[in-house]
């Protein structure tokens, strides 16, 4: 890879994408972010995302997740454009649905999908013929800690559809790495710059029996309020280590006697102690559970 990437940095609006952002500009490389919308956003100007000498290295574009596969195919195609190569996309931009799964819903469930999964399928294979052309490129698809744990009220929604995005992509780097294209699956926990808790809780179809259980929009945002009271995760500390990652400096570099080698490239990575402890958590349960009925549910073979 080049040392002056070109990274192409969906939702950089705000949280990790804007951050990120940030970092890239910092180091040198260019960076062509996208927004939902173009108008009153000053602070994506490039002097805040590092001073005036970057800007002729930041470039802002419109890409709405919700537009049909060939509005978004365009936007892509205009982006690589700009520079001539893309050298590394970070699917970032999503949002969380708040609600119950019963509550919110099919519907929910795929309007849900449509911008944190399929948009983000059509953003990626609006940008793999280049990459396959070139026979390089990096892909991150930034995931999250609950689709590893979502086991409590009101994530089920989010939760499966990124973990559609963390299966899909353990899929698509076997498909992609002929052709010299990394994965990288990036899956953060909760960080200060989550908007999670700001987003409304869908009420447009509320159930009785579940607030009488303590399930109601009322007593979930109260525990959350609690949760995000207690996040700790530096959104910038987080992206520097996504960066040192894709770039291979830094962090992704070992000590070998008196050099410096690159660290195998990891395809997960695990952002924040929440993220780490909950993916430990899960497989501690899945093993568990694997002991206790393997004698029963591993011997199936067809009788001879």
């Amino acid at each position: 890879m080049p040392t002056d990437l070109i990274w192409l940095i969906t939702g950089v609006s705000s949280g990790l994408g804007l951050n990120l952002a940030k970092i890239i500009l910092a180091r040198g490389d260019k960076v062509i972010g996208t927004t939902r919308t173009l108008g009153g956003k000053p602070h994506h100007a490039p002097q805040v995302l590092g001073g005036d000498s970057n800007e002729e290295n930041y470039k802002l574009i419109q890409l709405d997740l919700d537009w049909d596969t060939e509005k978004i195919q365009k936007a892509v195609t205009d982006a690589v454009g700009i520079w001539g190569r893309i050298d590394v996309l970070v699917n970032n931009a999503g949002y969380s649905h708040k609600g119950l799964a019963e509550e919110v819903g099919s519907a929910g469930f795929k309007q849900q999908f449509q911008t944190n999964f399929f948009a983000l399928m059509d953003v990626t294979n609006a940008l793999l013929p280049h990459m396959r052309k070139r026979r390089s490129g990096t892909i991150v698809n930034i995931g999250s800690r609950t689709s590893w744990r979502a086991d409590f009220p009101g994530a089920s929604i989010y939760g499966s559809s990124k973990a559609a995005v963390r299966v899909y992509s353990e899929g698509l780097a076997t498909e992609i790495a002929p052709f010299g294209i990394r994965m990288l699956i990036v899956e953060p926990a909760s960080f200060k710059s989550d908007t999670f808790s700001k987003t409304p809780w869908d009420d447009k179809n509320l159930i009785s029996d579940y607030a009488e259980v303590g399930l109601g929009p009322k007593q979930i945002n109260e525990a959350i309020q609690i949760r995000v009271k207690q996040m700790k995760n530096d959104p910038h500390k987080g992206m520097n280590v996504l960066a040192d990652v894709v770039r291979g400096e830094g962090v992704a570099l070992k000590e070998e006697g008196n050099a410096k080698e690159l660290k195998k490239w990891p395809l997960y990575l695990f952002l924040g102690k929440e993220a780490v402890e909950g993916f430990k958590e899960k497989m501690e349960i899945m093993v568990e559970k694997t002991k206790e009925w393997e004698g029963i549910v591993g011997d199936l073979d067809c009788d001879e």
